[in-house]
């Protein structure tokens, strides 16, 4: 299902979508440019949230590493 909406860009925003679109496509292209940008926005949110996780787990985990090493033959 579509819904119309009303947006404003600046002029030159527009002028780069008229120059890489077929005339009456601009809708398209701004869906596919969303999803795209909020894609890329959420891979990089989980990136960042898995560094920080490891990150806050090294000391934990090189301690149980180091543990288990201590076990081995």
């Amino acid at each position: 299902m579509h819904q119309r909406v009303n947006i404003t860009l600046p002029e030159e925003t527009l002028r780069l979508i008229d120059r890489v679109v077929d005339k009456g496509d601009r809708s398209r292209f701004i869906d596919s440019a969303v999803r795209h940008y909020v894609g890329a926005m959420g891979r990089a949110n989980l990136r960042k949230r898995l560094k920080e996780g490891a990150i806050r787990r090294a000391q934990r985990d090189l301690h149980l590493a180091l543990e288990w090493s201590a076990l081995e033959p």
